[in-house]
């Protein structure tokens, strides 16, 4: 294969990464809900290590699981806010601010 046959195939990679992480966002969100009317906190440590445990086991490289953990982390962070927007939409708002505007400044 050549290089535009490795990009067409990237491309539909990240299409299909795109459908899943929506997924994902979806399934974090209804969390959220459930969460909310449970008065459950947002943030579980137990089940963020569960989850980087679980995909260190699935992983069989060639991304190195310290890697692979970097992007779950920011995974994570992410369906955090998303819980957090569902929980206390106002304060996930401002919280969500000031985390761009830190970065802007980066």
């Amino acid at each position: 294969m050549d290089i535009a046959d490795w990009r067409k195939q990237i491309d539909e990679i990240d299409r299909k990464l795109v459908e899943l992480i929506n997924q994902r966002a979806k399934a974090a969100h209804e969390i959220g809900k459930l969460k909310s009317k449970a008065a459950m906190p947002i943030y579980e440590p137990d089940r963020e290590r569960l989850v980087f445990s679980n995909v260190c086991k699935l992983n069989h490289g060639p991304l190195a699981d310290a890697d692979l953990l970097r992007v779950y982390e920011r995974l994570i962070d992410v369906m955090r806010q998303i819980q957090k927007e569902e929980i206390a939409p106002d304060s996930a708002a401002d919280i969500g601010a000031t985390e761009l505007d830190s970065q802007v400044d980066d």
